[in-house]
């Protein structure tokens, strides 16, 4: 249901044009991690990726922080907090020659860019509701999908121009632009009769409204078993393509192939979610990002690497059913939160984003010679999310039933 007299093309691009600051920080560095870590002298190669996953962590963090204060003080002063926070962040990571504080730069750009990423959901949902919004944030992922199509090789021509503190400083630039454009265009969508007055005890009740919606808490989980997955290959991409298959010229051209994979899935979801509804669509993707996951670790589990082309088709097809899972385990746990979509937002962020960061961690520290620690870390995030489908779905339910009888 539309309720914004204002060009929904508009409003749809901007969205995505704030989520793109997000992913601009983080794909953009991806080839320049090997220099980082050379000029900080980083010791062992697999912490690099930590330079990946820490700014996760702060977008974990900020989004708990903003979300509840967003329905007090309104969607648009938190987006100009977050975006000055991610600013100072920036000028942190440009200046320090410690990897312990870039570390520190990069989960504080995290919690900056996590005002205009949780801001993006909380004002689609001001705006629309049921599969009408699942269309929209499908519309506006793919559009941020788009991103990382260019941003790795952008990332790899700024460093090699002038240097890798060069991407800090165009992101930076690309987000003051974004910021004076959502100033003088978007409008508050918080409306009058759903802002809370602030009290230190809304993060409280807030949180304990979120809870009480099974519905929102299973969806946020399911997020943050697909989202750890996405990760996992998000900070090892560079590692597996450059050091595994000695393809560190073709990395952004790879990475950007992939990349159009999940942008064709959720543009295609745009057009089916309406008709064929939100859950219809995830059982599907869900049961296929399992039978994909299990098919190429029975082919694939005597520890050698996959020839490249296998490996590329294997991250191709997952990242297509991932399309189709992004927009609308998000939507699904925010149609029952329009009254409290600011902290709903956040929490649903918090929770999927500080699940994801141990769960990529932890499957990314046994990708060092192969890549079949990919394949069943894939295959475990999928068979669990499946099950927390069902049990919320009660068709799980109705087979133990059925079973038992």
């Amino acid at each position: 249901m539309k309720i914004q007299k204002r060009s929904q093309f508009e409003f749809v691009v901007l969205m995505a044009a704030l989520m793109s600051i997000v992913a601009l920080s983080i794909d953009a560095v991806l080839p320049a991690l090997p220099m980082i870590g050379d000029y900080l002298s980083v010791t062992n190669p697999l912490d690099n990726p930590k330079l990946i996953t820490s700014i996760f962590l702060g977008l974990g963090i900020g989004q708990l922080i903003f979300g509840p204060l967003s329905d007090s003080f309104g969607r648009k002063p938190i987006v100009y907090a977050g975006f000055i926070l991610f600013v100072i962040a920036s000028f942190i990571c440009v200046t320090t020659k410690s990897f312990e504080m870039m570390i520190f730069g990069r989960v504080l750009q995290g919690i900056g860019l996590a005002c205009p990423r949780t801001m993006c959901i909380a004002m689609i949902r001001d705006s629309y509701e049921g599969d009408y919004m699942a269309k929209i944030i499908s519309i506006v992922v793919m559009v941020f999908i788009l991103v990382p199509v260019v941003a790795p090789t952008l990332g790899q021509f700024l460093m090699n121009t002038y240097g890798w503190k060069s991407i800090f400083t165009f992101t930076s630039i690309f987000g003051v632009l974004v910021m004076l454009w959502f100033w003088l265009r978007q409008p508050e969508t918080l409306k009058e009769k759903y802002r809370i007055p602030y009290r230190l005890k809304i993060f409280k009740t807030g949180t304990i409204q979120f809870f009480k919606i099974k519905s929102a808490v299973i969806y946020t989980l399911l997020s943050g078993f697909i989202t750890g997955s996405f990760m996992v290959y998000l900070s090892t991409s560079q590692q597996i393509f450059e050091k595994q298959y000695n393809l560190a010229e073709e990395f952004p051209l790879i990475f950007a192939s992939l990349a159009i994979s999940v942008g064709l899935a959720t543009f295609m979801n745009s057009q089916l979610v309406i008709r064929y509804g939100m859950k219809k669509i995830v059982h599907i993707a869900m049961l296929s990002f399992v039978f994909i996951s299990l098919i190429f670790l029975l082919i694939y589990n005597s520890g050698q690497n996959p020839s490249i082309e296998i490996l590329i088709s294997f991250f191709a097809l997952q990242f297509f059913t991932i399309g189709f899972l992004f927009g609308n385990l998000r939507a699904l746990a925010m149609q029952p939160m329009g009254h409290i979509a600011g902290i709903g937002s956040a929490l649903n962020g918090f929770i999927s984003t500080v699940m994801a960061v141990p769960i990529a961690n932890y499957i990314g520290s046994f990708i060092n010679n192969s890549v079949t620690p990919l394949f069943i870390g894939f295959l475990v995030c999928g068979l669990v999310s499946v099950m927390l489908f069902y049990y919320n779905n009660s068709e799980f339910n109705k087979l133990f039933r059925v079973k038992k009888s």
